[in-house]
Formats: structure tokens, sequence, C-alpha cells
């Protein structure tokens, strides 16, 4: 009798210890799966976003994980190709069976790898692209961080109105992205109730500005806001409206890229470019971000890294409001949250379409990148207006 009671209390015990224990026992980890352009046309793009993924993979494992998990990236090479990516997002969810998903590089290969995650109806932010068109497809489970195209020139048009400019041309270049950014930017000009008196394409390949640059002078152009695809259209431009003595008193392009100043030189002097990222920028988190990046790649973390990993961060943050590796759940967390991250403000409408991270404005002044707007971010005030070119 007593050894039935003894053995009936050690089998107590041992379901007690299993109860308590059970949350403590090891977990199967948490499986992120990605694609990654290691290879191909956008590779010096995607290698670093995959450091992106990787750093942030190291990151949250430090602190806990993801509900309690770890987490496992599992990241394929798509080779920059549309077809490759497809079939292997379709592998990442069927075979691979992944709890979560992040973008792609880009908004080619993100608008290509679209539909797979949409059929499986697995969310999926997308770190690294902002073709505005992509979000007005019906998708539901797609998220933007990036700035939409639409608002890569809203940074000129903003300062520009509150200069008291109203005269405008807008130039881009015959490609769709370009041509979004430009699109973007004439309806700004009309919302504002300013003057677009120019708005003209110009093949890809172009390196004869002078015609379009004529049009502008006529038409008495105060600002010229353009967009391309290569810093060398802006490059090009800006030698050739010095050589013409063509003067507006803002250009401002959709990029921000060291080589246009480093060509030009004291000709960059008053232009303006869009900045979508920068280690120096007052975010939470990226000094220790940019420090544990260098450490790790010995190099300095891009745009692209930072945009990847703060894409991971956005995810996540919904994942755990959500409580639960539940697609519907963590759609509609993201939906309503409104956070910052190491990369950018984030928050999206119904679309998931991103409507807080609107860039900064630099301008360059003395050889560096000062940004000047939005004046909350800015650390100087934009020289303004710029001078004549016979008065450098």
């Amino acid at each position: 009798m007593k050894r039935g009671i003894f053995v009936f209390i050690f089998i107590l015990i041992i379901a007690i210890l299993f109860l308590v224990l059970k949350p403590f026992r090891t977990a199967p980890p948490i499986l992120i799966g990605a694609t990654m352009s290691e290879t191909g046309a956008f590779s010096a793009q995607g290698l670093a976003a995959r450091n992106g993924y990787q750093l942030f993979q190291d990151h949250i494992n430090e602190q806990g994980g993801i509900l309690g998990r770890k987490v496992r990236f599992i990241i394929y090479d798509d080779k920059s190709d549309t077809d490759t990516a497809v079939a292997l997002y379709e592998k990442l969810i069927t075979e691979d069976g992944v709890d979560l998903v992040m973008g792609p590089y880009g908004s080619t290969l993100t608008e290509a790898v679209a539909p797979v995650t949409e059929r499986h109806r697995q969310v999926m932010i997308s770190p690294l692209a902002a073709t505005s068109s992509i979000w007005d497809q019906g998708h539901r489970y797609l998220f933007m961080q990036l700035t939409p195209a639409e608002l890569f020139l809203g940074g000129v048009i903003d300062m520009a109105y509150s200069k008291g400019l109203r005269k405008v041309a807008i130039i881009y270049e015959d490609a769709q992205f370009p041509e979004e950014e430009g699109a973007g930017a004439a309806e700004l000009v009309k919302e504002k109730g300013m003057d677009l008196v120019v708005r003209e394409s110009y093949p890809s390949g172009t390196d004869d500005f002078s015609a379009i640059l004529e049009k502008i002078r006529e038409a008495g152009a105060e600002v010229l806001a353009m967009s391309a695809l290569s810093t060398e259209d802006y490059i090009a431009v800006v030698r050739q409206m010095k050589d013409m003595d063509i003067n507006v008193k803002v250009f401002g392009a959709a990029a921000s890229s060291d080589q246009f100043q480093e060509e030009l030189g004291d000709a960059a002097e008053y232009t303006y470019g869009l900045l979508l990222w920068d280690k120096g920028l007052p975010h939470p988190g990226i000094d220790q971000f940019s420090e544990a990046y260098r450490e790790e790649y010995n190099t300095e973390p891009t745009l692209h890294a930072a945009g990847a990993y703060g894409g991971c961060q956005i995810l996540a943050e919904a994942t755990e409001l959500a409580g639960a590796l539940d697609s519907e759940l963590i759609r509609e967390e993201l939906l309503s949250l409104e956070t910052q991250t190491i990369f950018s403000r984030f928050s999206v409408d119904e679309r998931g379409y991103q409507t807080a991270n609107r860039g900064y404005l630099i301008q360059w002044q003395e050889g560096e990148k000062i940004i000047v707007w939005p004046e909350e971010f800015a650390t100087a005030k934009p020289r303004f207006p710029a001078p004549p070119w016979s008065e450098r």
C-alpha cells in the first residue's frame, strides 16, 4: 500500500515538473525565408541586404528571439532573376515550411514574387522596393518600407514652395521608376497650386540635354526637379546648365550619391538630393547597428543593409504584438503599427503603402551632404537661392 502511494506521489511530482519545465524546453527556431540577389545585376545591393538579414538574426537571438524562440533565416540566391525568385519563394513556403518571409531586393523582384506570397496568404515586408504601382494591384499581405517613388522629389517641391517659388520644371528618364517619381512631383506641384512650366521625359542613354534645358530657360523656371536611374544623367545636366548659363534657384535630384559631388566639385554646391538613409541619422539604435555591421563585415553599412535590418525589426515587432505566427494577426498589427526602426519611420495605409517615410532632403554645402528638410531633422538651413553661375 505504502509502495503504491509512493509510486503515485513520484508520478505526480514528475507530472508537475513536466508542466512547470515545459516552457523552458528548447523550442524549434522560427524560420524566416527570403531570397537575395547574391549574383547577377543586383548583386552589390543584394549582398549588402543579405548581410542586414544575417546581422538581424544574430541580434534578435541575443535578445531572446521572437515569441521566446530563436530565429533562423533561410536565404537563397535569386541570381537577380524574376523566374528564379518566384520558384524559390514557392519552395520556401511549400517545401521548407518557413514561418515568416521577408522580401527580395528591389521593385522588379518584389513585384514578381508578390503573387506567390499572396496566394499562400503570407505576410511579406518589402524592405527595398518603392515602385508605387505595385501597391495598386490589390495585394493584401505586401507591406512597403521605403519612401514611395512618387515622393522622391517631394522634399524639393515642398522646400521650393516654402521659399515662395512657383515656376517648376520636371524632367525624368523614360523608365518606370523615374516616370513614377516625375508623376508624383507633378501631382505635388498641382496640389500646391504651383505652375508646372515644363514636364519632359528623355530616352535612356541621353547625353545631350541642351534642347530640354533651352525649354527650361525659355519658360523662366525657378525650380528644376529631376529623376533618373543613373547619377551620370544628373552630372551631365548640371554641367550643361553651367555651360549654357542656365540659372534656377533650386535644382533637386532624386538621389544624393557621393559620385555626384566627386565629379562635379564646386558645381555641385547649392544642389539638393534625396537621402533615404545615412548612418548619421538620429534613429534609435543606429549607432549600435553601424558599429556591429563594421565589426562583422569590415565595411560601412549601406542603405540596402540598413533597409533589410529595419524591415526585420518591423516584422519582429508586429509578430510580438500579434502573439502568434499567424499571418492574419500579423497583417492586422502591421496595418495599425506606427514605429521607428534604425532605418526609418513606419506606418502604412490599408494597401500596405508607406505613409510615414518621406526620406530627407540634403543640400551640398562646402562638399558635404547637409540635411535641410524636414525641419525637425535639419542640421542646417538651406543656402537659398542658388546664385547665378557667373557669381560663383
